[in-house]
């Protein structure tokens, strides 16, 4: 028996379902990859890969790191900086009991903002010549326009002043206490500009200076270095406030070095001098 011949559109339409068919079984797999992709990219944008860190962003989280773990400056050194700029280094000319010349040092602070300086008058009494060297290096001659014998201050005036003058600031001594800081900042020895540092040891203190008939009264005590060259430099307190004018140094064996007791006359006492007449 003969097999039924198949025609051409036949043959084309089952060619067709058979395409249809795979298509049909590719849709899920392409809609999987596609599925696929766009999770991808939502999970690519919700959670994006971590940025990498340059060497320049390094340096500067470790410099920012060193810079946060740096600690403030001490108070002495703050001390320091600002008196600096008010201190005067004092050089004396003059002749002794026994009518030798003889020289001597000491300590000034200015004062006022007219360049009024205070310092001990032990440091200038008896002196035929007076030189100043200001903290910028300007060098100058001074006379002495007010005294205070009783609480040993002087004033002095000089005859040219520094391009910036800086007048310290001054504080309450009265506000300190026993144990508080004191710093000091003079020149012992001829060492210019020298600091000490240590406490406030007591109040209202009296004191006989060597070589005088006068008594001091209402000193303060302190235990911070004081050595000769230092007398009539500033006292100061934790904010570099001037609360005393450094007098001298207590030493049982009569030697010239510091053993742990020195004086200041208080700033509210000392400051009088400038206002007062005269002599």
């Amino acid at each position: 028996m003969n097999e039924p011949e198949i025609t051409r559109a036949e043959l084309w339409r089952g060619r067709l379902h058979s395409v249809g068919s795979a298509l049909r079984r590719s849709i899920p797999f392409f809609g999987g990859i596609l599925a696929a992709l766009v999770a991808l990219l939502i999970y690519n944008y919700a959670f994006p890969h971590p940025h990498q860190i340059t060497a320049q962003e390094v340096s500067q989280t470790v410099a920012s790191a060193m810079a946060s773990a740096t600690p403030p400056p001490s108070f002495s050194s703050q001390v320091y900086q600002i008196i600096q700029p008010s201190l005067v280094l004092i050089q004396t000319r003059g002749k002794d009991k026994d009518g030798k010349e003889e020289d001597a040092l000491g300590t000034g602070v200015v004062i006022t903002d007219r360049g009024d300086i205070l310092t001990s008058l032990h440091v200038v009494s008896g002196a035929t010549e007076i030189d100043l060297t200001f903290a910028d290096g300007t060098k100058a001659t001074a006379e002495i326009t007010n005294k205070q014998p009783e609480n040993d201050i002087a004033v002095l005036h000089s005859n040219k002043l520094p391009g910036v003058l800086v007048p310290a600031v001054l504080g309450n001594p009265r506000s300190m206490q026993i144990g508080d800081e004191a710093y000091v900042v003079g020149n012992p020895f001829g060492l210019y500009n020298s600091m000490s540092a240590g406490i406030i040891s007591g109040f209202d203190r009296s004191f006989r200076p060597p070589n005088s008939d006068q008594r001091l009264k209402g000193l303060i005590q302190i235990d911070t270095a004081v050595n000769p060259g230092n007398s009539g430099g500033p006292l100061l307190n934790r904010y570099g406030q001037v609360i005393g004018i450094v007098e001298g140094i207590v030493n049982p064996t009569g030697q010239d070095v510091f053993i742990g007791i020195g004086f200041a006359v208080p700033i509210d006492i000392a400051g009088g001098a400038i206002g007062s007449p005269p002599d």
